[in-house]
């Protein structure tokens, strides 16, 4: 059985730092592509940052810049280092594993306030 467990919200003050992680078990990780989205309140989960399994990265326009996805595929770990958080990066961050069907993980909630 294919589980992912994110971990790493919290609240943050504009500026600063969080990395998230995502642990997979029940799959062979190193395989599948991986990626990190997001949903706020109000709005539709959107994309925030992919991996392959080759390593290849692509982000959001929004996060560029600022978020670095990776992967450690003997941990079968997927991170999100979110850098110059902003308020409008608050949402709940879910890892999704592009298996041959799509797994999620619970979410993390990510509050960025003063």
């Amino acid at each position: 059985q294919v589980q992912l467990v994110e971990s790493g919200g919290g609240l943050v003050q504009p500026g600063g730092s969080l990395r998230l992680s995502c642990v997979v078990s029940g799959s062979i990780f190193s395989l599948y592509a991986m990626g990190w989205y997001r949903q706020a309140p109000g709005k539709q989960r959107e994309s925030v940052a992919r991996i392959t399994s080759l390593h290849i990265t692509n982000y959001a326009d929004s996060v560029k810049g600022r978020f670095t996805i990776s992967r450690d595929n003997t941990k079968k770990t997927l991170y999100l280092q979110m850098n110059s958080l902003k308020p409008e990066d608050t949402a709940v961050y879910y890892c999704n594993l592009e298996e041959a069907v799509d797994y999620w993980g619970q979410g993390t909630q990510v509050t960025v306030s003063s």
